[in-house]
This record gives structure tokens, sequence and C-alpha cells, in this order.
């Protein structure tokens, strides 16, 4: 089981994801490998000397579409339910989900500044 509280994972989704994708491959340097979704692919992207996975660029359509375009790290908690329903008494409000991706859970919330954070559950 992945750590509690631990910053697990980020990613961007966006309307052009093969754009963005050259973007931050020019300007920071990292590769990619496609990762595919079917009818798509979506995108991992490398760290340029030891191609560990850094981050992920997505497509903002189907299950996708309602996730802002904005860098979005994703948080470990040990119950998705428990930690939607804190944000929502916490004058907070759940943008996505919670969903099942692989073995996880997630929900897309919004802080009452404003500001977005991805939870994970490992189910």
């Amino acid at each position: 089981m992945d750590k509690i509280g631990k910053i697990f994972w980020q990613d961007l989704t966006v309307e052009d994801a093969e754009q963005i994708r050259d973007f931050y491959s020019a300007v920071v340097g990292w590769t990619f490998e496609e990762v595919s979704l079917g009818d798509y692919d979506d995108y991992n992207m490398l760290e340029p000397e030891d191609k560990e996975v850094a981050a992920g660029i997505c497509h903002k359509r189907g299950v996708n579409k309602n996730i802002p375009s904005q860098w979005l790290n994703y948080v470990m908690v040990e119950n998705i339910d428990t930690s939607v329903a804190s944000c929502l008494a916490r004058g907070g409000k759940v943008v996505d989900g919670p969903r099942k991706t692989g073995k996880y859970i997630f929900a897309i919330i919004q802080d009452p500044a404003g500001a977005y954070l991805a939870l994970m559950q490992e189910e």
C-alpha cells in the first residue's frame, strides 16, 4: 500500500494533449511513451536521463472531460468516502468522482480557496 498523505502522481489534462506533450518535451526535456486508451493515446512523460515516469499528459475527453486543465497532484488517502465527506463538510467541492482507475479509486476536489487536488485510495 502506498503511503497515506503522499503525493502519488501528477498529471495535466488538456484539449490537445499532443501539442502540450510536445511543448513540455521541448521546454523540460521530457520524452514520452504512449498509453493506449483504445480510441486515442495519453502520455507518460519520461525524465530525460533515466527515463523514469515524471508525469502524465492526458486528453480532456470522455471520462476526463470534467478534469480541470492544470497540473494536478494526486494524494493517497486512507478512505476516499471519508475524505470526500470531510471536503464537503468544510466548504470544498467534488469536481469529479469518486471513480475507479486501475487498482485505485480517485476523486478531484476543489478547496474553499479554489485550488484543485485529486484524492486516491488503493482498493
